[in-house]
């Protein structure tokens, strides 16, 4: 077979490869849209997990917050003596309790994701970043059944949500978006410091009384009202209120707009530690 001149030159020509700073990063990003399918893998096999060999099954999605509406609704509405306005005190744990605990759970299952998974992560390449991701979209389950006891609750006491529930689905995601800003940081943490496992649930119990969960945060002194929201679930929590109550349950704001700002920085700052320890994973987990 006779070669051209043109073609010889081509084969003899040393050939040129050329890094790009930003490749790797962009590769990372499309490996995510590729490894979709392990995406749901983990998440359906993570809801089957939870639920399988319980001795109350999905039951516990529903007993747990109904125990911890009326445990809240006797501490602040009854002891305490909180005031709720014109809603019943039930509804306004319950409208508090639907992003507060799955802001916990997501956090609680997502930060033990990769620990979870050891032996896949250490075997195998995936994106790792698909790991808590998958766990904080298992927590909608619980989520969602939280949210039929609201609505049953709801049909009880004939309380009806006025327009301002149109905005519930953009709080959903913000409540969504902080759980997934958290998860990624303690995922990545806990994987180097086990110690987090211990911390985790003490934080969630711990959050449950600051959060205004069972109570208003219009009982904190306005000038300190800034403060409080540092607290990114706050924001969250007195929008869901005000999404579902409506009326006299308003929005403060300057604290919506620091939650907001918060989450961003959360989601933005967890993944880009996330992608810095990512390549010791395998090594340490």
């Amino acid at each position: 077979m006779i070669r051209s001149e043109n073609e010889y030159m081509l084969e003899t020509q040393p050939r040129e490869l050329i890094l790009e700073a930003d490749r790797v990063e962009r590769q990372y990003w499309r490996d995510l849209w590729r490894y979709r399918e392990l995406f749901y893998f983990l998440a359906w096999r993570d809801i089957l997990v939870r639920y399988k060999q319980t001795v109350v099954g999905v039951a516990w999605a529903v007993i747990r917050p109904l125990l911890t509406m009326f445990i809240l609704t006797f501490v602040f509405g009854y002891l305490a003596g909180m005031d709720s306005g014109d809603t019943p005190y039930p509804i306004l744990v319950m409208c508090a309790m639907l992003p507060w605990q799955f802001f916990a759970t997501a956090m609680s299952e997502s930060g033990a994701s990769l620990v979870r998974n050891s032996g896949m992560i250490s075997k195998v390449y995936f994106p790792r970043l698909i790991v808590p991701a998958s766990s904080v979209i298992t927590s909608l389950v619980d989520f969602m059944i939280s949210a039929v006891i609201l609505v049953c609750v709801m049909i009880y006491y004939q309380y009806m949500p006025g327009w301002e529930v149109l905005v519930l689905p953009a709080l959903v995601a913000l409540a969504f978006a902080a759980a997934f800003g958290i998860g990624v940081w303690v995922s990545a943490l806990m994987v180097r410091y086990r110690d987090f496992r211990f911390i985790i649930p003490f934080v969630v119990q711990f959050g449950l009384y600051i959060s205004p969960v069972g109570f208003q945060s219009g009982v904190v002194p306005e000038q300190w009202r800034w403060v409080y929201s540092l607290n990114p679930m706050v924001g969250v929590i007195d929008g869901f209120r005000w999404a579902i109550l409506g009326g006299e349950h308003t929005v403060y704001m300057p604290g919506m707009v620091i939650s907001i700002v918060l989450v961003i920085a959360m989601i933005y700052s967890g993944i880009w530690f996330f992608r810095k320890t990512e390549k010791t994973f395998a090594d340490i987990i």
